[in-house]
């Protein structure tokens, strides 16, 4: 019984010997290789190459389908990361973040604005601030100041310290940079290495000692500000807009909203008035325009 594969027969059929491994071989594995076997009687007859156009044909259409599955799988990432920044996205406070410091803090929004990044127990924020607050005070009220405290995760109880000028804020607000300095003036109070064997309830104990010191009211008060949930979320929130801002150490210092160069490290006085004096001279120019009208 004669058997021939579903190309049409060539007009030419050129014999040749094979076993019947080889022609089993040769017909399962013809039509791939543009081959087509015909066997009479036990003889074999294998046809010559097909053009490659027609091979290309006969193939099966894997390609389109390989670029419809890269595609869609593209498309499902891209969705799943827009979803994700969606819910990343936090919510907006219902007043701006920060401390403003000094006594034009009413008025910033008429004066040049510097926004301070700071943890209270990072030391390069320790030795940013005295240089800030010097340059400050002698533009003010032309240059107001704002502070987010922003908790570094190299020191185990940044966060605390941020949420404890969260709560001398609620209780006494002019208190808040009293009780900033004296965590900069005892930073290795509450050391990573001070801490190590310390609970965290004591070293929250410790803070409202010397926050009380600051602040006016009794330990006990004060220390119930950990246990309020708005300090919490106010600490939270003043991490939140710093990674909003790109911050990602501290000190990071902004004016005007543009960030300042050499993030993380200190910026000297000097250099406080070089950036700081032009500002101040056009913003005096542009009041004196808007009163002589």
């Amino acid at each position: 019984m004669a058997t021939t594969a579903s190309c049409p027969p060539p007009s030419v059929l050129l014999p040749i010997r094979t076993t019947t491994a080889g022609a089993r071989l040769t017909s399962s594995h013809g039509s791939r290789a543009g081959h087509a076997v015909t066997t009479t009687g036990g003889a074999a007859h294998a046809r010559p190459p097909l053009p490659m156009g027609m091979a290309r044909a006969l193939l099966p259409q894997r390609a389109p389908l390989l670029r419809r599955l890269l595609m869609a799988g593209a498309l499902a990432a891209s969705c799943t990361c827009f979803l994700l920044v969606l819910q990343a996205q936090a919510s907006v406070p219902p007043r701006y973040d920060g401390f403003a410091y000094g006594v034009g803090a009413a008025a910033w929004k008429d004066a040049v604005l510097v926004e301070a990044f700071l943890d209270p127990l990072c030391p390069d924020s320790r030795d940013a601030w005295h240089p800030l607050r010097l340059a400050v005070e002698r533009y003010s009220p032309m240059v107001s100041l704002i502070v987010h405290p922003f908790p570094l995760p190299y020191h185990t109880y940044s966060y605390h310290a941020c949420r404890a000028l969260h709560i001398a804020n609620k209780l006494n607000s002019s208190s808040t940079y009293p009780l900033l300095e004296l965590f900069f003036k005892n930073q290795g109070k509450f050391s990573n290495r001070a801490t190590s064997s310390i609970s965290s309830t004591a070293v929250t104990g410790e803070i409202s000692k010397m926050a009380a010191q600051a602040v006016g009211n009794s330990v006990s008060e004060f220390q119930s500000g950990f246990s309020d949930m708005r300090s919490d979320m106010a600490a939270r929130v003043s991490f939140k807009y710093g990674c909003t801002r790109g911050v990602a150490g501290a000190p990071f210092f902004f004016v005007n909203g543009f960030l300042q160069p050499g993030g993380g490290s200190p910026i000297d006085f000097s250099t406080w008035t070089s950036i700081l004096e032009p500002l101040v001279a056009h913003h005096g120019q542009t009041i004196e325009m808007l009163t002589s009208v």
